[in-house]
């Protein structure tokens, strides 16, 4: 699993359109596969999980995004990355996840 955490200033819906502009035109077999918002007291939360296949694992990987602003607080942006494993018990193969947000991905 990968992860990455960030805390910064900006328009809620612009980031959010970026984030979901990037990922998905980041690679070819990127989609949206399903998402939520929730309003109220003055916080906002956007959550995307994204899917896209993997050429190096052989497999489907998955992004989850998670967006939030209390107030006018900063963002928080939360981006984790599960997914690239073909064994049942241990994680052998985990190639491919973290290509979601490098641009380098398939």
């Amino acid at each position: 699993m990968a992860k990455e955490e960030y805390r910064f200033q900006g328009d809620f819906d612009r980031v959010l359109g970026i984030l979901e502009n990037e990922i998905i035109n980041g690679s070819i077999s990127a989609s949206l596969e399903d998402a939520s918002d929730f309003y109220g007291g003055g916080a906002r939360c956007s959550v995307r999980v994204f899917e896209r296949y993997s050429w190096t694992g052989g497999n489907r990987v998955s992004l989850t995004v998670t967006l939030f602003r209390s107030g006018t607080g900063p963002l928080c942006l939360s981006a984790i990355a599960t997914g690239g494993s073909q064994a049942m018990f241990f994680k052998f193969n985990t190639m491919g996840r973290r290509p979601f947000w490098t641009r380098s991905g398939s």
